[in-house]
C-alpha cells in the first residue's frame, strides 16, 4: 500500500482499498500535471531571456554591428539546442556518474519517459544557452562569425554541462543534493539557480575571448586613455533589461522545478509555493537596489543620470542573488544588491585601467557579480530556509551563525569553476586566434560587420534603396571605408531626391 493510501485508509475504511488507490493515483496525476506545467512555464520564461539578451546586445553595440550581434544570439539558441541535445544534457544529468561528468542519455536516448524528463531537458537547455549568450557580449563588434559557432557549440555541449553536473546533479561531487557520496565539507554548494554555474561560466569564458582578441579599435587612445564607444540605442538596452528581468522570474523561482512536493497526512499535498514566492521577492529586491545604488553612485562620479549604467547595475544584482535567492531573507537581498553594484563598478574600473574591452561589461557583470553572489550566499543563508530545501542538519550562512563549512565549499566552487573554464575556453580562443579565425580585419572592423559580413545595414533609411540587392560587396566595403563617421551609406544607383 502506498503512503497516500495508508494515510487515506483510516478515513475511508479498509473496505475502500480500491477507491483509496484510485484517489491516490488521481492525486499523483494531478500533482504531475501541475508540476510539469510549472516547469514548462518556467522554461518559457528563461527562454524569453534570449530575446532580452538580443535586445540588450543590439542596443549596446554601434549601429554598424547590429545585424551581426543579433544573428549570434539567434545561433546561440539554435546551435545550443543541437549540441545540448547530442551531448550537453548527458554530461550534465546522465546518472549514475563518476561525480565529474554524466555518461548516459546522449541524444536523449534511454531517457526515462516518466515524470517530466523532456520538460526538464527543455528547462536546462534554456539555462545552457543563457551562458552562451553572456559570452557573446564580451567579444562583440570584432569577432568572426565562425568563432561564435565554434565556441557556442563547445560551451553548451561540454563546458557548461560539466560544471552544472558538479553542482546540480545528484551525483555531482560538489552538489548539495548529492546522494552517491559524502557532501563537500559536509555541506555541498548552494548555487540554487546558477550564479556560478551559469553566470561565472559565461563571464569567464567571455573574459578569455575578449582578452585574447584585444580591445576594439578606438577603445583606448594613443596615450592609453579610455574612450567610450557608446551603444547606438538606449531604447533597446532598456527593453532588453526589462525582458531579462521578466525572464529571471523563471530563472530563479523556476529552479525549484516542482511546486507540489509530496503527500502529507490524510492525502494532503505539501507545497513549496511560499518558498517560490519568497525567491521572486529576493530576486526583485536585489536587482532593484543594485539599480538604485548604481544610479546615485554614477551620478556622483559623472554628474549624469545614466540609464545604461543603471540597467547594467540592475543585471549585476540579479546575477548575484541567483545563487542564494531561495535561502536568504528579503533584507539580506538588499545587502546583496547594494554590494553587487560596487563590485561591478570596481571591476569596470579595473578593466579600464588594464585596457580590457568588454562592450557589454559581461565578464565584469556576470563573472564578478556571480562570484560575489556565491560568497554572499555562504554568509547570509538562513538555517530555516536551507533545511526547508536541502534537509535538516545542513551548514548555513557564516553571518547567520552556521559556521564556515558552507563558505569553504563556496570558495572551492569559485576557484574550480574559474580554473576549469579558463583551462577549456582559454585554449579554444587562443587556438582560434592562431588559426586566424577569431578576429576580423581592421578594415572590416572600421566599416562594420553588417556591411562587410552580413550583406548590409540592419537599418534601411530609404524605401527605394536597392543597395543591398544590386551593389557588389567590394563596392559596399570601399564605400563604407571612404565615407565620414555618421554618414549613411550611398548607392551608385540612388536617385538624387531620396527622402529620409
Amino acid at each position: 500500500m502506498s503512503t497516500c493510501a495508508a494515510d487515506l485508509a483510516p478515513l475511508l475504511g479498509t473496505a475502500a482499498t480500491n477507491a483509496t488507490e484510485y484517489l491516490c493515483n488521481r492525486f499523483a496525476d494531478t500533482t504531475l500535471a501541475v508540476d510539469t506545467t510549472y516547469l514548462l512555464f518556467s522554461a518559457y520564461l528563461v527562454f524569453a531571456m534570449q530575446l532580452g539578451f538580443a535586445m540588450l546586445c543590439a542596443g549596446s553595440v554601434r549601429a554598424k554591428n547590429t545585424m551581426n550581434i543579433m544573428l549570434t544570439n539567434v545561433l546561440d539558441a539554435a546551435a545550443g539546442a543541437l549540441f545540448y541535445y547530442l551531448f550537453g544534457f548527458a554530461f550534465a544529468f546522465g546518472t549514475p556518474s563518476n561525480g565529474f561528468i554524466g555518461k548516459q542519455f546522449f541524444g536523449l536516448q534511454n531517457i526515462p519517459e516518466v515524470g517530466f524528463d523532456y520538460s526538464f531537458f527543455l528547462f536546462q537547455w534554456a539555462f545552457a544557452i543563457a551562458a552562451a549568450g553572456i559570452t557573446s557580449g564580451s567579444i562583440a563588434e570584432r569577432t568572426q562569425f565562425v568563432s561564435y559557432l565554434i565556441y557556442s557549440a563547445f560551451l553548451t555541449g561540454f563546458v557548461y554541462p560539466v560544471v552544472s553536473h558538479w553542482i546540480w546533479s545528484a551525483d555531482g561531487w560538489a552538489s548539495a543534493t548529492r546522494t552517491s557520496g559524502p557532501l563537500l565539507f559536509k555541506s555541498g554548494v548552494i548555487d540554487f539557480a546558477g550564479s556560478g554555474v551559469v553566470h561565472m561560466v559565461g563571464g569567464i569564458a567571455g573574459f578569455w575571448g575578449a582578452l585574447i582578441e584585444g580591445p576594439r579599435i578606438g577603445r583606448f587612445d594613443h596615450t592609453g586613455r579610455s574612450v567610450v564607444l557608446r551603444g547606438h540605442s538606449a531604447t533597446l538596452v532598456v527593453l532588453g533589461t526589462f525582458l531579462l528581468w521578466f525572464g529571471w522570474f523563471g530563472f530563479n523561482p523556476g529552479s525549484f522545478v516542482t511546486i507540489l512536493k509530496s503527500y502529507g497526512p490524510a492525502g494532503s499535498i505539501n507545497g513549496q509555493w511560499s518558498a517560490v514566492g519568497r525567491t521572486g521577492v529576493t530576486t526583485t529586491l536585489a536587482g532593484s537596489v543594485a539599480a538604485l545604488t548604481t544610479l546615485f553612485a554614477k551620478r556622483l562620479q559623472t554628474g549624469h543620470w545614466n540609464v545604461t549604467d543603471v540597467c547594467n547595475g540592475m543585471l549585476g544584482g540579479f546575477a548575484a542573488i541567483t545563487a542564494g535567492c531561495s535561502v536568504v531573507d528579503p533584507w539580506a537581498a538588499i545587502i546583496c544588491g547594494f554590494v553587487s553594484a560596487w563590485v561591478l563598478m570596481g571591476f569596470n574600473a579595473l578593466a579600464a585601467r588594464f585596457k580590457y574591452d568588454d562592450p557589454l561589461e559581461a565578464a565584469q557583470l556576470h563573472g564578478g557579480c556571480g562570484a560575489w553572489g556565491i560568497i554572499f550566499t555562504a554568509l547570509f543563508a538562513k538555517q530555516k530556509y536551507v533545511e526547508q530545501i536541502y534537509g535538516e542538519g545542513r551548514p548555513y550562512g557564516l553571518f547567520m551563525g552556521g559556521g564556515g563549512r558552507l563558505l569553504a565549499a563556496h570558495v572551492v566552487q569559485i576557484l574550480v569553476i574559474a580554473g576549469f573554464v579558463s583551462f577549456t575556453m582559454g585554449p579554444l580562443f587562443l587556438a582560434l586566434d592562431k588559426l586566424g579565425l577569431l578576429r576580423i580585419t581592421a578594415e572590416q572592423e572600421l566599416a562594420g560587420m553588417d556591411m562587410t559580413r552580413h550583406g548590409g545595414s540592419a537599418y534601411v533609411y530609404h524605401d527605394d534603396d536597392e543597395t543591398d540587392r544590386t551593389t557588389p560587396p567590394g563596392f559596399m566595403l570601399r564605400s563604407a571605408l571612404s565615407r565620414s563617421p555618421g554618414e549613411p551609406p550611398k548607392s551608385e544607383a540612388a536617385p538624387a531626391n531620396n527622402q529620409v
